[in-house]
């Protein structure tokens, strides 16, 4: 199951289940030569509000943000899990990131980090496994559709829901 576990662990790298979520800056700071005012949104995924935030994780990949247009702070986890300075070939399938100690802290986030990481995840990750073990083992599959096309609303889902044909396993 360990192999099963790290193919998971990419498709959630490739395909992260959730985007972030939005927080109010608490006070008003100054980062990188960016001012973020008291009241402003932030989208990043933890519920630390944005000081806390900034100096818990200084020097680490959630510092790679962006200021929009509006009053919004914006972070996701496709801009960390496809950063090619942490996940070398970022759009290449490979299940082998995830050998031995895995990726480095805070790079691979499909279910949030730290004390506020989401309490679902070991669940999620059994219905995972019993899911993905017993399409394996009793069915053969292919797509429908072969190059069906993944939309973000928010989060990425098959533009036609990826129909697939089961084939039982001869007996």
């Amino acid at each position: 199951m360990k192999y099963s576990w790290n193919v998971i662990c990419e498709v959630l790298r490739l395909a992260p289940p959730f985007p972030g979520s939005f927080k109010e800056a608490k006070t008003d700071i100054v980062f990188n030569g960016f001012s973020i005012p008291k009241g402003w949104k932030t989208d990043y995924g933890f519920r630390f509000h944005v000081l806390k935030f900034l100096n818990y994780f200084r020097n680490t990949p959630y510092l790679n943000m962006q200021l929009s247009g509006s009053n919004q702070l914006c972070w996701n986890t496709n801009a960390t899990h496809r950063s090619p300075e942490y996940f070398p070939e970022p759009e290449k399938f490979d299940p082998s990131r995830f050998e031995g100690n895995g990726p480095a802290p805070y790079t691979y986030v499909p279910f949030g980090g730290g004390p506020r990481m989401c309490p679902g995840k070991e669940y999620s990750r059994l219905q995972l496994l019993v899911f993905t073990h017993n399409l394996v083992r009793r069915f053969k599959f292919d797509k429908v559709i072969p190059r069906d096309k993944i939309v973000y609303s928010p989060s990425p889902v098959p533009e036609k829901g990826l129909p697939i044909r089961l084939h039982p396993h001869s007996a």
